[in-house]
């Protein structure tokens, strides 16, 4: 893609070009830390009353049903693409997603989102929603595209491994497609297999007057002999100064009582390994 550079008296063909370049995407923020599940858990799996109380957390958890396909030696996401398939219990359809994200180096956003113009992805195009991740101590730039297929099937059960990459073969988009050459997408997808799935609950609050979602995946152990919880806190907003405020009180919040849990999230990365 033609980069941009001062423009001379001249008006050439080649600053033509550079005037009509679509712009940078304009990324919403999701804001996400992780807490500790001995401290945000009952012995039973349940919220705590205090976590309730803290996050205004009203109403039974939705659950959701979720699984990953890649291959075996993880192509796709080596490339930074991962494809989810997705049931909730509520809704008659299944959400298929496939997304790619982009590291976000010593906080510079816009390198990255630079970057993403060069390989496509821009303002121009609003099949993918842009999205910054910012969790404990990292930023990762992401684009999805979501695609919906009706169901009458109920409650969170996914089809068949077969039926579900079908599906995702069927709506699989042109970026992923083509991403390194001609079908290699869809070649790395045929070649993929089903990395879960498993059932996480998404609890939904109130606090500090933004939205706030507070979800307990059961991911299975390193050795495969059972599940531990992992717990992630997030909150979404498409201004980055609410963003950093309000994930600097949030911080707080978890730190002051205990709930905190250090480290960045690889909730997508533990599924792909250990499924």
């Amino acid at each position: 893609m033609v980069g941009f550079t001062a423009l001379g008296s001249g008006f050439t063909g080649l600053q033509e070009a550079e005037v009509s370049a679509a712009a940078n995407a304009v990324p919403s923020y999701e804001v996400k830390f992780l807490a500790k599940p001995e401290t945000v858990l009952e012995s039973g799996g349940s919220l705590r009353s205090e976590v309730i109380q803290a996050f205004g957390i009203a109403s039974a958890p939705q659950a959701i049903g979720v699984a990953y396909f890649d291959t075996d030696q993880l192509e796709l996401n080596a490339e930074g693409w991962d494809v989810r398939f997705r049931k909730k219990e509520d809704k008659d359809n299944y959400e298929l997603t496939y997304k790619k994200r982009y590291p976000i180096v010593n906080g510079d956003i816009n390198a990255a989102l630079s970057l993403a113009n060069q390989e496509g992805f821009d303002a121009s195009d609003d099949n993918y929603e842009a999205e910054i991740d910012w969790g404990y101590g990292k930023q990762t730039l992401s684009f999805s595209n979501t695609k919906k297929i009706s169901t009458s099937t109920a409650g969170t059960a996914l089809p068949s491994e077969q039926d579900a990459l079908a599906m995702l073969l069927d709506k699989l988009p042109g970026k992923l497609k083509k991403w390194t050459s001609p079908n290699w997408g869809q070649q790395k997808l045929s070649q993929s297999r089903i990395h879960g799935p498993l059932t996480f609950l998404r609890y939904e609050g109130s606090w500090n007057g933004q939205k706030l979602s507070l979800e307990v995946w059961p991911i299975r152990t390193a050795d495969g002999a059972g599940t531990e919880d992992l717990i992630e806190i997030s909150f979404k907003t498409s201004d980055g100064l609410v963003a950093s405020q309000l994930r600097s009180d949030l911080m707080d919040t978890l730190e002051s009582n205990d709930w905190l849990l250090p480290t960045d999230g690889l909730k997508t990365q533990l599924i792909l390994d250990r499924y």
